[in-house]
């Protein structure tokens, strides 16, 4: 059995809600906004079985011009076109914004749906035929089959039916199921019960029960803990079906749709694309250098800048070289197709295809980086994957990452990468999950430069717990991509060179040294705090006869130890002493619901002017907020 995905495409009110009813007795319409106004607002799903054994998931998508950044979220992963064109009205404004869109997107097979036909005579339909055979003249709806029906009647339903079969039988293009997994994410909601789910349409590879996979560009892990297609629960989902998936660890806020959810280090989220840009004959609009517009590939919806690379300004019907500089961070993968819409007034102005989803910046007609662009674009799997090494050349790439950024299957990354091998330009590092990839060059004492860092950071900064992660990234590591450094910590940590505490790194034996210097500050620290009780003492009116920062490191310490708390920037007090004034705060709050912080300073037999930091920790601390007065607090 095929697993079909049909996407519904045409201008609002035309009947495609309807027709799809008329299909699988099923309601598409979600929203009660969508049933009160009687128009499709965000995507709806639903399927039906054909009588050739198949089931086809068919997506109702939004008609009017203010959702069609919902109808192209839809878009992504179809099999299957209809146009949708009420015979009582004919070709309209959407109808030509759908079939733009539906070309750019390359999608390949179409049937044209002439509804309400019930309404109209011969002579009307037979004209209104005509206006859209005129108007799909080179879109790829131009030689789609035209079915008259009439979805309220039901009249040519099955005539539809057997057209489907017969686009679907023999001809659909097979899903590679055998790659890396990738499901943009249309919808998240949750579920009592069983909590948050996702839905999509798999566009590549599986997805099996208990699999930990990474959702882009968040980089949060989730794990699978069931799978339904098409309401039935499966243990695996294949590329081509539409899937709803109950992921852990996340909750639905804080995932959106354009997100993506693959493989953990399967794909590099940008903020940089380099790109084909068609732009459309039927548009009105030329394009400009750094003109604003609004990006639109797989679910997501972002804004982007326009650096046209090869020509001053591209008006319609033209194609260029672009760079688009994105607003948001974006997981795409070199090949996926993308829309452009205008940025005000929204309005479609052009599409074409990803060739570099992670470039390096580009400046317009630079000889050097046109030549680049232009042998990812026409080049060998070989010039384009020694591109991508030479582009890393002071740092690590690894083969997972070629093939992300090239598009290639992993088998191909391998024979381009032996090829190279074999001329000594790169030199491959394995580790157990992935292969990275050197310039021959650059395979260099990471690890004992690391450690030698380390160390001397260890014997200069005695009382702090390590090296912060952040500052040996950026002394050692900086030209290496997160993930990689990353991994190469890890590796580090397995083998017992360093160890990791919080965000900070040591040697395995590197141990605070409490010598009497720490001794000493520690209980001039508690000495203090302990005699001032709530009458709080700055840090800096504390005599040490110490240098600042070794003071400040070993507060830092007995903070981590939570013996000391810190109230503000220049008061720190003892934990137990804000212990034992939570209790008190808790309890006033118990009986007055409120406490004021004249009541708080009488409670503690201090003054106003510690009493108030106190109450604002505790606001920090979530304990209380603030009533809509400043020297009042309720629980929080």
């Amino acid at each position: 059995m095929k697993n079909i995905i049909i996407g519904t495409a045409g201008h609002i009110d035309h009947g495609k809600t309807a027709l799809i009813r008329a299909l699988t007795g099923k309601e598409t319409d979600r929203w009660e906004e969508e049933k009160r106004r009687g128009i499709t607002i965000d995507l709806g799903f639903t399927y039906f079985d054909l009588p050739s054994g198949d089931r086809a998931g068919i997506i109702d998508v939004p008609g009017h011009e203010k959702f069609v950044n919902n109808m192209l979220a839809g878009v992504i992963g179809m099999d299957l076109v209809m146009l949708v064109v009420a015979a009582d009205e004919g070709f309209m404004p959407q109808t030509r914004e759908h079939v733009d869109i539906m070309t750019q997107l390359g999608v390949d097979k179409s049937i044209v749906v002439l509804n309400k036909c019930d309404l109209v005579d011969d002579e009307w339909r037979e004209m209104v035929k005509e206006e859209i055979k005129k108007e799909l003249i080179g879109s790829v709806f131009e030689n789609a089959n035209i079915v008259e029906v009439s979805a309220a009647t039901h009249q040519g339903i099955d005539n539809l039916v057997s057209e489907i079969v017969h686009m679907t039988k023999d001809e659909l293009v097979e899903k590679d199921i055998n790659t890396i997994p990738r499901l943009p994410i249309d919808r998240s909601f949750s579920i009592s019960g069983f909590g948050t789910v996702i839905t999509g349409t798999l566009i590549s590879g599986s997805i099996k029960k208990d699999d930990v996979l990474e959702v882009y560009p968040t980089g949060k892990t989730a794990k699978i803990r069931s799978i339904q297609v098409h309401g039935k629960d499966v243990k695996e989902c294949f590329a081509g079906q539409r899937s709803a998936i109950n992921i852990s660890n996340l909750k639905k806020d804080e995932i959106k749709r354009g997100f993506v959810l693959a493989p953990k280090d399967a794909m590099e989220n940008t903020m940089m694309l380099d790109v084909k840009l068609n732009v459309l004959e039927s548009s009105n609009r030329i394009l400009n250098n750094r003109c604003r517009l609004h990006l639109f590939t797989g679910t997501s919806e972002v804004l982007c800048r326009a650096v046209l690379l090869d020509s001053e300004e591209a008006g319609p019907g033209d194609s260029c070289y672009a760079q688009l500089r994105l607003e948001e961070e974006v997981a795409v993968r070199r090949g996926d197709k993308f829309i452009v819409r205008f940025y005000s007034p929204l309005e479609t102005v052009g599409g074409g295809v990803i060739l570099d989803a992670n470039p390096t910046k580009k400046k317009p007609f630079n000889e050097n980086h046109l030549e680049e662009i232009k042998r990812k674009e026409e080049g060998s799997s070989t010039d384009i994957v020694e591109l991508l090494v030479k582009k890393h050349s002071e740092t690590m790439i690894t083969t997972k990452e070629i093939g992300k950024l090239t598009g290639l299957s992993m088998d191909e990354v391998n024979d381009c990468i032996d090829e190279l091998k074999e001329e000594n330009l790169v030199y491959c590092y394995e580790m157990k999950k992935d292969v990275y990839v050197w310039h021959s060059s650059q395979e260099v004492k990471l690890e004992k430069e690391t450690l030698e860092f380390i160390k001397k950071f260890h014997k200069d900064n005695p009382y702090k717990s390590g090296v912060a992660k952040s500052l040996l990234k950026t002394k050692l590591f900086n030209p290496i991509k997160q993930n990689v450094f990353d991994q190469i910590i890890y590796k580090y940590m397995c083998n017992n060179k360093i160890k990791k505490y919080k965000e900070f790194l040591s040697l395995t034996d590197f141990e605070i040294n409490k010598d009497k210097t720490f001794l000493k500050v520690e209980k001039i620290l508690i000495n203090t705090y302990k005699k001032a009780n709530f009458d709080f003492v700055r840090l800096s009116e504390i005599e040490f006869n110490e240098e600042e920062n070794i003071v400040k490191d070993i507060l830092n310490v007995l903070i981590d130890e939570e013996k000391i708390v810190k109230i503000n920037e220049e008061m720190y007090t003892l934990k137990s002493l804000m212990d034992n004034a939570e209790k008190i705060v808790c309890e006033k709050l118990k009986t007055n619901n409120l406490i004021t912080i004249s009541e708080l300073r009488d409670e503690l037999n201090t003054s106003r002017k510690s009493a108030k930091p106190i109450l604002e920790y505790f606001d920090n601390m979530k304990v209380t907020r603030k009533n809509g007065t400043e020297s009042e607090r309720i629980p929080y």
